[in-house]
């Protein structure tokens, strides 16, 4: 084999592993509420959450395809193959460690600053100007900054009206009610994040085809590609990601089923709507970002803004960092070209 296959092959790998850990790094957060008010077990949480994601994932391409022309031009990338695989490195460790610490940092600003990181320290050490496409990035990079926000307003709203239209219903029936909707709206939450998070990597893998030769722009992206993905984000999944799962579950705000319908229903629509417009955006973000929302409107003091202070600070450092590790693993490549 020539060394472009092999380090294609190294690319479809590098991606699928970090689709893998995606499943169970990102996944936690959508089911987080419904196992922590035990509305379902964990297991079958886990079960239907991998199932959900599946079908999320190949179910649409449009982020994909967002990612595969708005960060980078891969014809105009100095070593192209390496800065893929040197991305992908890179955010893979930046998952692990926010993972291993159960802190429920954002996989899509971790992939994207490390893209970012890369492509530019190819483009300095050839003495290039940077490939990325500023106007598509900063789409990107707007789309990353706004969907919490949106979030945190769907929440609050969701819930306000919630509380003012249950408030005349008896608590402990309307939360047994609640539960069993906390499920569904699990399931769909799942589904929310399969159509998003999944499709990064493809448009990771398609973006190596191109630039390898593999492929061309026009064929967007191919069956095995958004199936690969799906398959190892499902598998992820299956895995769970329990400590974070407790810090999204419970460290945020303590969270009953009424709580939990409102956080799942203002997340579901901000990801729904992002993927119908082939944004990426961080579930992370948005699901936490949703519960957030749902404590400030039940009650301010009840969250547990320590918690929430550190995984803001988490998510600021993201991009930044990833972008360093991923240009420092990109110079070390240099080293034995």
């Amino acid at each position: 084999m020539d060394n472009i296959l092999i380090i294609t092959i190294a690319i479809v790998a590098a991606a699928l592993v970090f689709d893998f850990i995606n499943g169970f790094h990102d996944t936690a957060n959508a089911i987080a509420t419904s196992v922590s008010t035990k509305a379902i077990k964990p297991k079958q949480a886990i079960i239907m959450a991998a199932i959900m994601n599946f079908l999320g994932a190949i179910s649409f391409t449009g982020v994909a395809k967002s990612l595969t022309k708005d960060i980078v031009d891969p014809f105009a990338l100095p070593n192209g193959d390496v800065v893929i695989l040197s991305a992908l490195i890179a955010a893979i460790i930046w998952n692990l460690v926010t993972w291993y610490f159960g802190i429920p940092s954002s996989s899509s600003h971790a992939l994207i600053g490390s893209i970012a990181g890369a492509a530019i320290t190819a483009a300095f050490l050839a003495g290039k100007s940077s490939p990325l496409n500023y106007a598509g990035f900063t789409k990107i990079i707007q789309a990353l900054i706004l969907a919490p926000f949106l979030a945190f307003a769907a929440g609050f709203i969701i819930y306000t009206i919630f509380k003012y239209t249950l408030k005349n219903f008896n608590l402990d029936q309307t939360n047994r009610r609640f539960r069993y909707l906390q499920v569904v709206t699990a399931a769909f939450q799942s589904y929310a994040h399969g159509t998003n998070d999944a499709q990064k990597s493809m448009g990771i893998i398609t973006l190596a085809l191109i630039a390898n030769g593999y492929q061309s722009e026009a064929d967007g992206v191919h069956f095995w590609v958004q199936f690969a993905c799906a398959l190892a984000m499902a598998l992820g999944t299956s895995i769970g990601g329990w400590k974070i799962i407790k810090t999204v579950g419970s460290k945020i705000m303590k969270i009953k089923p009424v709580n939990g319908v409102a956080a799942d229903l203002g997340s579901m629509s901000v990801i729904f709507s992002a993927t119908a417009m082939g944004l990426p955006v961080s579930t992370t973000h948005v699901i936490s970002s949703s519960i957030l929302g749902v404590g400030s409107s039940h009650r301010i003091r009840g969250v547990k803004w320590d918690t929430a202070q550190r995984m803001i600070i988490t998510w600021v450092i993201t991009l930044p960092i990833s972008a360093i590790v991923a240009g420092g693993i990109y110079w070390i490549f240099t080293l034995f070209m």
